[in-house]
């Protein structure tokens, strides 16, 4: 008899979350695998697979049993387990009872500390049957469902209710119940294509059996693979290509279980609406593909996909062309509606719309928001006036009928209602890209006052939120904080702001209708919530960053971001270089040194004690040195200032190999430590390089 075969479990339930659908599948999958490794049984491939009524799990060649596992234990010492007749004692025999041997069964074991009893025990290994549905109610219990529901009189809860299951391990039947359901080797196929159940006879008949009998495609990669092609297919027919992203494909694919493409039509009168208004109607409400031609101009066509093969397509299309309809014209009806007030009118019912209990209405955070923008548009040099005139108009599209029935397009038809009430392109644009980046990978605000507005809007909300005392803990972040952070790390980076991060926190929490009690306390918490965020951001963004290196800048907390960013890059560059190591060395023998003698700030150099040579030759290098990096670091010309500072390598090591600091003559000992705290002094100016492990 085979050792192992193949394994099948299926959770047969009501239409799953179709937006969770990929998390849940990959999840099952993966937690299962993990608890079936945990159990000791060997095994070959783990695939996953799911449908809008399914979750399943195929697990290639699984044992049968867990392999027996042997331990030994050890008993008491020989001679506490017998007396000097060699007769056991009552520690011996309860040794053995306890092993289940007679005592001359027991072996002995010399170590260092003696010689001892012990007994090899072999714990049976348990069979699949048995160990499987305890394994498999374990990984469905930790699935990431935000909320559970309870169907029947049963006390089983899951995110839908189960209708069924099958447990299957070669072609046996495993007899069990889970999730209060008998498991068996039925499952079922396509709502209207199919009724009755289909029995599947092997966990390797599963796929083909459900798609022959079932009209079902249980392989969510290959149904995915299917729409899009159809998808792909169907607009071209159309005269274009589709439009919709990754998001937006997975829903689909989790709707369906039997994909079938059609396309349909619209009055092209609606393409008179904004590009945007039009898409979210089509994908958000419908899940439909919009079609658009070779210059990315919408076409008055779309592409949907049935979960069925009909008889008569023409009806299918006729009814998702007729459902469309009125979607449309409502996006239309707010489109005029809404323009017939200018969006500066609507600043006035910012005020009844309450932002955050303690934290005043939506006008209040837009005259905050206005004027810390303006403060760093100032910074800048540039303009402040439209900055200040976007911020107050950036949330005033959240009470038009647009963006209540659309909340997706918030910021975009407040840029289109901006330019129809004739404002100009430089306080449109910031609207819209206030919002950006939304999510990891977006894209970021093309225009310098939209990355003010983006930075002040997020450190406002950082700085209110923190200040009612809010902030994020644990996976809780309800108000997205860690995401703002991350937000205005990469404006500040990436769009190359050179801001004094530390200066706009303070202003932030100065504005705040709520004070905190220490001053200065609340401000040390943001910049460390957001230099948190930066770690990750620096350490996701190049692999080949270690943390220590983050660590050696984060030490001298730049007040800038873009500065920090320099001084990264710097360091790496240093780090390349023959002499980093030597200098990282005695950058951090240094410290010891000046920390055990409790050296603060810089002393001057009496040349006139430089009695030994070496000590001579590095304050004259010292000098040299600082005479070349001073401009450099005036120019923030981070990397050229340490590869001008690794030519103090010779000088260095010679003065740690000839010369001793700590003499006996205090002025000869405290000039050395000057000079010591002088060339440390002038590698902290970039980064504290005794951090790096090299």
């Amino acid at each position: 008899m085979s050792k192992a075969a193949d394994f099948l479990v299926e959770i047969g339930t009501e239409e799953l979350p179709p937006k969770a659908l990929r998390s849940l599948m990959e999840a099952f999958a993966s937690s299962l695998e993990a608890a079936v490794d945990d159990a000791r049984l060997g095994h070959g491939a783990v695939r996953p697979y799911a449908s809008p009524r399914r979750l399943a799990v195929m697990i290639e060649n699984l044992e049968f049993a867990q392999k027996d596992r042997k331990s030994t234990q050890k008993g008491p010492p020989v001679k506490v387990a017998f007396d000097d007749d060699g007769k056991p004692t009552p520690a011996a025999m309860a040794f053995a009872k306890k092993c289940g041997v007679e005592v001359d069964a027991l072996e002995r074991e010399k170590t260092d500390k003696g010689e001892w009893l012990v007994s090899e025990v072999v714990e049976k290994g348990r069979v699949a049957g048995e160990l499987m549905p305890e394994l498999i109610e374990n990984a469905l219990a930790a699935l990431p469902i935000p909320r559970r529901m309870r169907w029947g009189a049963g006390e089983a809860e899951f995110v839908r209710p189960v209708h069924w299951v099958v447990l299957l391990h070669g072609d046996a039947t495993i007899a069990a119940s889970i999730m209060g359901i008998t498991a068996g080797n039925e499952t079922r196929g396509h709502r209207f294509h199919t009724s009755g159940p289909i029995t599947i006879g092997a966990p390797l008949d599963y796929l083909e059996v459900l798609e022959k009998e079932g009209y079902v495609i249980a392989d969510f990669e290959r149904r995915l693979s299917m729409v899009r092609q159809g998808v792909a297919a169907a607009a071209t027919e159309a005269g274009g290509f589709p439009v919709g992203d990754d998001d937006l494909y997975d829903e689909v694919t989790a709707l369906v279980e039997w994909p079938v493409p059609v396309v349909g039509s619209f009055d092209p009168q609606y393409l008179e609406l904004p590009r945007e208004a039009v898409v979210s109607t089509l994908t958000s409400h419908q899940r439909y593909f919009p079609v658009a031609d070779k210059n990315d101009e919408l076409l008055p066509k779309f592409v949907t996909v049935a979960n069925l093969e009909s008889k008569d397509p023409d009806q299918v299309r006729d009814g998702n062309e007729r459902v469309i309809r009125p979607r449309l014209a409502d996006a239309a009806f707010f489109w005029e509606s809404d323009r017939r007030i200018p969006l500066s009118a609507r600043a006035e019912s910012l005020r009844e719309v309450v932002y955050q209990r303690g934290l005043g209405s939506l006008h209040d955070k837009a005259l905050r928001t206005a004027d810390l923008g303006a403060t760093i548009a100032e910074t800048l040099k540039i303009d402040a006036a439209p900055v200040r005139q976007a911020a107050l108009l950036a949330k005033c599209d959240l009470v038009t009928g647009m963006v209540g029935e659309f909340p997706e397009l918030q910021g975009i038809m407040g840029r289109y209602y901006a330019l129809s009430d004739k404002e100009p392109r430089e306080v449109a644009d910031p609207i819209a890209e206030h919002y950006l980046p939304r999510f990891a990978g977006d894209a970021l605000p093309a225009s310098t006052n939209g990355q003010v507005l983006a930075v002040a809007d997020r450190l406002d909300t950082l700085a209110g939120v923190f200040a009612i005392g809010k902030k994020p803990s644990g996976n809780r972040d309800p108000f997205g904080l860690r995401r703002a952070a991350l937000g205005i790390i990469r404006v500040l980076v990436e769009c190359e702001l050179d801001l004094d991060l530390k200066a706009l926190i303070k202003s932030a929490v100065a504005a705040q209708p709520k004070q905190p009690d220490e001053s200065g306390e609340l401000e040390a918490a943001l910049y460390t919530f957001i230099t948190e965020r930066l770690r990750r951001y620096f350490l996701d963004r190049d692999d080949s960053l270690a943390t220590e290196t983050f660590d050696a800048v984060l030490t001298r907390s730049p007040a800038s971001l873009l500065d920090f960013n320099r001084r990264l890059g710097a360091v790496q560059a240093f780090i390349a270089l023959e002499p980093a190591a030597s200098l990282a060395a005695a950058n951090k023998r240094i410290a010891n040194i000046l920390r055990q003698a409790e050296v603060e700030g810089v002393a001057e150099v009496k040349d006139k004690l430089l009695t030994e040579p070496a000590e001579a030759a590095l304050a004259k290098a010292l000098k040299s040195a600082t005479g070349k990096v001073e401009p450099l670091l005036a120019k923030r010309q981070y990397t050229e200032v340490l590869t001008a500072l690794a030519g103090l390598r010779e000088p260095v090591d010679t003065f740690f190999d000839d010369v001793m600091v700590n003499v006996e003559d205090k002025a000869t000992r405290n000039n050395r430590l000057a000079l010591l705290s002088q060339l440390r002094a002038l590698f902290l100016d970039v980064a504290d390089i005794s951090r790096l492990s090299i």
